[in-house]
């Protein structure tokens, strides 16, 4: 009778979901639907304005508007979130990460509502929210912390006090702070004082709280964070390790699994202090300690992050198990599915994270619409993208488009891999760091294992993303060219017998500019028939034969070497992608607007030719149509006029001088 009570009780306990609102957005809220969808859970999606024609408000089983784009009106609304999963009549919310995934009132409000918060409890979220108060809390739980100070004196001679016991260099962190803001590195006495007041400011601005850590700096560290998951049972485990190292704006870009630095005793002592970390704060669900590495195998408390992790791919890939998946298992009363002992971690795996931003530019964020997203499905590859071709990235939001990801059975094998996969990747239409991320894989300090947290300012400052090579450019406008030439014979409805391109006077080529980046790029053809061309760019002459082309892809044979490109069009924009070459152009007007470039009162040159004469001077008052100087072409003299009364604001020329069609000569302003 005593064992049935007891099975009684725990059933009680347990509740199957059967709708989950997602409150989050992307490529997250996509990944939570795929689980959704295997458990046969059905999904809600909350969407601000701007993300009305996303893919994850598509995806959903159905779908509700919170408000206008700003998150403190969408997103960030726990209100409007708990209006929509009553309207919808969800079991649970899963706050994915970012937004209110950390958020303590969030999850208590969900608890009164009578939702199930798919992640932990608000008391655990509260105890980690202040790194002063986490860092006591698991350093009384035996785990190593980074010498320092976290007093609640935060006087500014006071904490300059402690930063000069602790010795430089040292590092000035916000207390409720994340994302680098708020956190300054001090290597000498003389800037602490500044440096004191300016992350103290930082913090309250970004965090409504100016209170400071000092800390020990540790010089070139690694980032590792252990995974650890658990239940309501008293069951906790560690799921082994990430390596997080690479970042920019102390923001993690490639994470991987296992990392380079450890071996099997490092890792389970890394993995124990985890896990006493995660008892101290009586934890249930996927939680994430991160600690410093330094060089001399020491390691040290950073944070605890209470939610699922973006680079929780890597571990999924090495365990075999579904987080998100665990997560709601555990959100609904169950026990853990597996021991520590039975804990797979086979292989490798990593994880790029690509996003809309300008590497050259300080990684300044990017936005526009996605001309074209395709990625070929191949062996050990895994994305988690929140677009797809036609998707708007806006303003309001961080600009991450999708997580790719590639496991094998060694690093060697998953780094071949997602070097192939990103060469593969064709995103088009807005700036990525998709050849920013390549650069780092072909890093050989990379490819040694070589790393920690300042691997991008020691390595990759020296041209933060090359410009596509003179060469490559050409290749693509060839093959942007011989595209747009296919496209024409296709669409073409009148007289098909008749070749495109045809002319009646054969040894004049076919020809079309574009501009790409600073240089101009003109591609000048010949169709011989049967799909051969003579192409010339500049003196460069080549035989091509198209092979076959089915919009956007070409196959043609250059000489007798056969390839391929992807061909995008966007208005006059022509995006060219092959494995070895990407290149954006812009198609130039065949006939352009000459008004467009002509400031109102320009003079132009009506065709080639040579300035023989000049009848006025800068300042000079003229009448419409006076004589300003006389031009020489084709033995011919040609005068230019003044379009109207007024001033010669700019003389642009000298006798004798040579010039092209449509230069600028003078402009005449108006009284």
């Amino acid at each position: 009778m005593g064992c049935l009570s007891t099975l009684r009780s725990k059933r009680a306990l347990q509740k199957t979901i059967q709708k989950i609102l997602i409150a989050n957005r992307g490529e997250i809220a996509r990944r939570i639907m795929r689980t959704c969808r295997k458990m046969g859970i059905s999904t809600v999606a909350v969407y601000s304005d701007a993300d009305a024609g996303m893919p994850f408000v598509a995806e959903a089983d159905e779908a509700v508007r919170l408000g206008p784009a700003p998150s403190t009106e969408s997103y960030l609304r726990i209100d409007k979130i708990l209006e929509a999963a009553a309207l919808t009549g969800s079991d649970a919310i899963h706050p994915g990460y970012g937004f209110l995934a950390e958020n303590a009132a969030f999850a208590d409000a969900c608890l009164q509502a009578g939702v199930i918060f798919i992640g932990p409890t608000a008391d655990a979220i509260r105890a980690m929210g202040s790194k002063r108060e986490a860092k006591a809390l698991v350093a009384k739980a035996g785990v190593p912390v980074i010498p320092g100070y976290d007093g609640a004196n935060q006087d500014p001679e006071v904490l300059a006090k402690e930063a000069i016991e602790v010795g430089f260099p040292v590092l000035l962190k916000a207390s409720a702070g994340g994302g680098g803001k708020g956190m300054k590195l001090v290597r000498e006495e003389s800037g602490l004082a500044d440096a004191i007041s300016s992350a103290a400011r930082e913090g309250q601005s970004s965090f409504g709280d100016g209170t400071l850590l000092v800390e020990k700096y540790i010089d070139d560290p690694r980032h590792v964070e252990i995974q650890i998951l658990g239940d309501g049972h008293g069951n906790l485990i560690h799921l082994n390790e990430r390596e997080c190292s690479i970042q920019r704006r102390h923001q993690k870009i490639i994470e991987e699994a296992p990392s380079p630095a450890l071996d099997t005793a490092l890792r389970n002592q890394m993995g124990e202090a985890a896990v006493r970390c995660g008892k101290a704060i009586g934890y249930q669900n996927a939680v994430t300690v991160e600690f410093i590495l330094a060089p001399d195998r020491s390691f040290y408390f950073l944070e605890v992050n209470t939610r699922l992790q973006v680079e929780h791919p890597v571990t999924e890939c090495l365990t075999g198990l579904d987080l998100v998946e665990e997560q709601i298992r555990v959100a609904q009363g169950e026990a853990l599915r597996t021991s520590q002992e039975a804990v797979r971690f086979d292989g490798a795996a990593i994880e790029v994270r690509l996003y809309a931003e300008d590497p050259a530019a300080g990684f300044l964020p990017q936005s526009g619409t996605v001309a074209d997203w395709h990625l070929p499905a191949v062996e050990g590859l895994r994305v988690d993208s929140g677009v797809e071709t036609g998707s708007e990235v806006g303003i309001h939001y961080d600009p991450m488009l999708a997580k790719i990801i590639t496991s094998g059975e060694s690093r060697d094998m998953a780094l071949q891999r997602m070097r192939r996969a990103l060469r593969s990747l064709s995103v088009q239409g807005l700036q990525t760091n998709r050849d920013f991320l390549l650069r780092v894989l072909d890093h050989p300090a990379f490819i040694a294992g070589e790393i920690d947290t300042h691997f991008i300012d020691r390595h990759m400052q020296d041209g933060l993303l090359d410009a596509a090579a003179e060469a490559e450019e050409k290749r693509a406008a060839i093959v942007a060219a011989l595209a747009e030439q296919q496209r024409r014979a296709r669409d073409r409805v009148l007289v098909p017998e008749v070749p495109s391109g045809w002319r009646n006077n054969y040894h004049t080529p076919q020809w079309v500019e574009y501009a790409a980046g600073d240089r101009d790029v003109r591609v000048e053809y010949r169709h011989l028939g049967d799909d051969c061309f003579t192409v010339w760019v500049g003196e460069d002459e080549r035989s091509i034969r198209i092979v076959s082309w089915k919009s956007p892809n070409l196959v043609f044979e250059d000489g007798a070497h056969r390839q391929g490109a992807r061909v995008t069009f966007d208005g006059d924009r022509v995006f060219v992608h092959s494995p070895s070459f990407n290149v954006g152009l812009v198609r130039k007007p065949r006939f352009p607007d000459k008004t467009l470039a002509i400031p109102a009162g320009g003079c132009v040159a009506p065709m080639p030719g040579k300035v023989i004469e000049l009848r006025v001077g800068e300042g000079d008052s003229v009448q419409g149509g006076q004589v300003l100087l006389i031009m020489e072409a084709m033995k011919m003299e040609h005068t230019v006029t003044a379009p109207h009364d007024g001033t010669v604001a700019l003389l642009g020329v000298s006798a004798g001088d040579q010039v092209d069609a449509d230069a600028l000569l003078a402009v005449v302003e108006q009284p």
